[in-house]
């Protein structure tokens, strides 16, 4: 199990901080490259002609780590719902054939294919938000029913944000390879923590952020593409997604092809390298630590909470249907949901007046 890394970021022992599932703290080694990159930018004639590549590269590949990808099979954007947006324009769903998304979902994976069902043609099911939890047997009966129209694609999060409940993300692919769909997976409470192999899997397209779970600023995120759709066309023309558009040619547009991997998808303006450092960062943070002890180390907590509300009026997931690391309590008794809500609101105000929230 991993040790407590408490000494790694600015947290003090009083502080027990239990909401990176909002967003997570930095670690120090992150805000001193942040500060160190802030200053680069007040001088930047002291950059390197391949001081830029160089930070992409180097979040590319961490990126690529994380989830078992091949460095070229990533794509550099600036959020989730940037990359379900390359899905889009890359990926048409059949005409008369339906997308599967879940009640409740973040917005990412759900309104691009709202906002493009009716042009084009489809419909979106929405597999509703399951009584008992189990998210999976909910999405394998929605995947498999019968006399529906044939499935082209399900757009879903691994982990459900809203419960925590989590997706058997190996079942759900076999299933959706005997229709014949695709399968985009939003991993924003996923990656870093649970373990990913995407060349094992071979999703569609599999998109996180680095604001969560792997100790990142916001506005990073990266989009792993499946070779199968690297033939698209960029949202964004850009000269590094071409083979040979450079300022410093002799002639600028020297080779307009398409770069030949995910590269071709990188964002526009992606020169962020006060934001990618710190990405990359806490990739390779997180990396290191090694999915499995994170794990064991997080379920513990959610356990220990978990543990702690046994006998109240208060339903908690099965563990084996929940993530370790996220924990949703609810309060089955409708009589016992005003009174739980200003509880609660009560408790986070005494937080907020001892600094502690």
């Amino acid at each position: 199990m991993l040790a407590s890394q408490r000494h790694q970021f600015d947290i003090p022992r009083d502080i027990a901080y239990l909401n990176a599932a909002a967003w997570s703290p930095l670690p120090l080694a992150t805000q001193e490259a942040a500060r160190a990159a802030v200053g680069r930018k007040g001088q930047p004639w002291k950059l390197g002609g391949d001081f830029a590549d160089a930070q992409h590269e180097r979040a590319r590949a961490a990126a690529a780590r994380l989830i078992g990808a091949d460095a070229g099979d990533v794509a550099l954007v600036s959020s989730v719902g940037y990359g379900v947006a390359i899905a889009g324009k890359v990926f048409a769903p059949a005409k008369g054939s339906r997308v599967l998304v879940l009640e409740n979902d973040h917005t990412s994976p759900v309104l691009e294919w709202m906002t493009r069902a009716e042009a084009q043609g489809f419909t979106i099911e929405t597999v509703a938000q399951p009584s008992n939890g189990d998210w999976t047997s909910a999405i394998l009966a929605a995947i498999e029913r019968s006399g529906a129209p044939p499935l082209s694609l399900a757009s879903i999060s691994s982990v459900h944000w809203s419960d925590g409940g989590l997706v058997d993300i190996d079942r759900v692919q076999v299933a959706l390879k005997r229709q014949g769909a695709a399968f985009l997976i939003d991993a924003t409470h996923g990656v870093g923590v649970l373990a990913t192999d995407v060349k094992r899997l071979d999703p569609d397209f599999l998109i996180f952020p680095t604001y969560k779970w792997v100790l990142g600023p916001y506005g990073r995120a990266f989009v792993y593409v499946a070779k199968r759709h690297q033939g698209g066309v960029p949202l964004e023309q850009t000269a590094f997604g071409r083979r040979n558009v450079k300022a410093e040619n002799p002639v600028y547009f020297a080779d307009t092809r398409y770069q030949p991997n995910a590269r071709r998808y990188d964002m526009g303006e992606r020169d962020h390298f006060i934001s990618m450092e710190m990405a990359s960062i806490g990739m390779e943070m997180m990396a290191a630590w090694g999915a499995g002890a994170v794990v064991e180390r997080l379920a513990v907590l959610t356990r220990r909470i978990a543990d702690g509300v046994a006998g109240l009026p208060i339903s908690v997931p099965d563990e084996h249907l929940r993530a370790p690391h996220i924990l949703s309590l609810g309060f089955p008794d409708p009589g016992l949901c005003g009174t739980a809500a200003r509880a609660v609101a009560d408790f986070a105000a005494r937080l907020q007046r001892r600094g502690r929230l």
